[in-house]
C-alpha cells in the first residue's frame, strides 16, 4: 500500500491535519476564555466609555458636561416643582 491508509491520506498528510485541528481548537478555546473573563470585560468596557466621555487631555468632554448640568437642573426642577404641588 505504499505507506497510505486505507482513506488514501500518507502519514504526513494525517500528521499536518492533526496539527492543523489543534491549532483551532486552541483558537476556540482562547476565544471561549476572552469571552469568559467578565472581570477583564468589564475592564475593557469602562476602558472604552471613559475614554468616550473624556477628551485627549483627559477631562470631561464639553458637550457631555453641558448635558449632565442639563439632567441635575431638571431633576432639582422636578423635585421643586413637586414639592409646591
Amino acid at each position: 500500500m505504499s505507506g497510505s491508509n486505507v482513506n488514501g491520506s500518507s502519514p504526513e498528510a494525517i500528521e499536518a491535519d492533526i496539527e492543523r485541528q489543534r491549532e483551532e481548537l486552541a483558537d476556540t478555546v482562547s476565544a471561549l476564555q476572552e469571552r469568559l473573563d467578565v472581570k477583564a470585560r468589564a475592564k475593557e468596557k469602562a476602558s472604552e466609555l471613559r475614554d468616550r466621555a473624556t477628551t485627549d487631555t483627559g477631562k470631561p468632554r464639553p458637550e457631555l458636561a453641558a448635558l449632565t448640568v442639563a439632567a441635575v437642573a431638571g431633576v432639582v426642577g422636578l423635585v421643586v416643582w413637586r414639592r409646591r404641588r
